[in-house]
């Protein structure tokens, strides 16, 4: 028989018990209630959307396989050929935030969806070589990017499978922009 007193042993039960029920507990709560209070990301995830394939002409007349941009991570911007200050500043970020990125900004391409039939500058194409100035005006592809006003006001970015997944707001901040490629580039296993 036992000297222990009923009172300790049934305390021993019920530690027991709490201690058995306390992590379970707490992950009910952290994963049902608890909301984080902020996100690692600069840009809105959006739901993932395949672009689908869709032949386009560039600028110049050439003809671009859209599934040719498959396996690179790709920016993208709608807007006119005639390329107002706001068009420009756009294109000025994708380019420095490609630039930043060193030996990785191979992995990244940059499109500009001309959303018209107007003819982008000469001085903006060799500005922003690189670029690829994409007529895209009356294409369904131009339908896929998600705006709360028009797509002319964002940037966004496509993954290596071709997935439109993120879209950075109007007048984005470039260096947030910087962080948010960078930690997909580290963190992709998409080469």
């Amino acid at each position: 028989m036992s000297n222990e007193k009923p009172e300790k042993s049934l305390f021993a039960l019920w530690l027991l018990i709490a201690l058995c029920v306390a992590p379970v507990a707490a992950a009910y709560v952290a994963f049902y209630l608890w909301q984080p209070s902020g996100h690692v990301n600069y840009g809105d995830l959006l739901e993932l959307r395949p672009l689908p394939p869709a032949r386009l002409n560039l600028a110049d007349g050439t003809p671009l396989d859209w599934a040719r941009l498959k396996g690179r991570w790709v920016f993208a911007m709608a807007d006119s050929g005639n390329c107002a200050a706001y068009c420009r500043q756009k294109l000025l970020y994708m380019r420095q935030v490609r630039l930043t990125q060193g030996k990785e900004l191979e992995r990244i391409e940059r499109a500009w969806l001309i959303t018209d039939d107007a003819t982008p500058a000469t001085a903006i194409l060799a500005e922003y070589q690189g670029t690829l100035p994409i007529r895209a005006a009356g294409s369904e592809l131009l339908k896929l990017f998600p705006a709360p006003h028009t797509a002319a006001d964002h940037i966004y970015l496509i993954d290596p499978l071709g997935n439109l997944m993120m879209r950075y707001p109007r007048d984005a901040d470039p260096r947030r922009m910087v962080k948010d490629l960078a930690r997909l580039l580290k963190h992709s296993k998409v080469r």
